[in-house]
Order: structure tokens, then sequence, then C-alpha cells
């Protein structure tokens, strides 16, 4: 399964399952990404971190360790 950090610049993909444990998922759900949920991947920083994407209508930037933790089709 890919990760939101494997995804490129542009791509829009939906969140299949969130890894992790106890707080780390929770603020990570708490951002809005949820199973799912649609996200679009505006920019990427030249060393790859962070990621920029937009989910629910808003702007985040997201590290690569969180982006790892997300995976997406």
């Amino acid at each position: 399964m890919a990760t939101l950090r494997e995804t490129k610049c542009g791509e829009t993909v939906k969140v299949v399952k969130i890894r992790g444990e106890g707080a780390v998922k929770r603020r990570i759900m708490d951002m809005g990404i949820t199973k799912n949920t649609q996200i679009y991947v505006r920019k990427v920083a030249p060393l790859g971190d962070p990621v920029e994407i937009t989910v629910r209508g808003y702007e985040l930037s997201l590290r690569k360790a969180d982006a790892e933790m997300i995976e997406v089709e």
C-alpha cells in the first residue's frame, strides 16, 4: 500500500488507513485526515519535508514522518 509521503505533487488520493498509536494517530485525525477522505498534494518541499496538502477545503503541512503513517490509494 502506498503512503502519503510517496504521493507526487498534483495528485489526489483517498485515505485508506492511518497507522500509528495513541496521541500521534489522534493528532492526525484531529486535523481532519480520516478514512475515505480525499487529499490533494499541493507542494512537496525540495528535501521532501514538509508536504503541503489540501484536505476538507483547507491547506495543511505535514512532516514526512506523519505523512508516512497515512496509507492512501
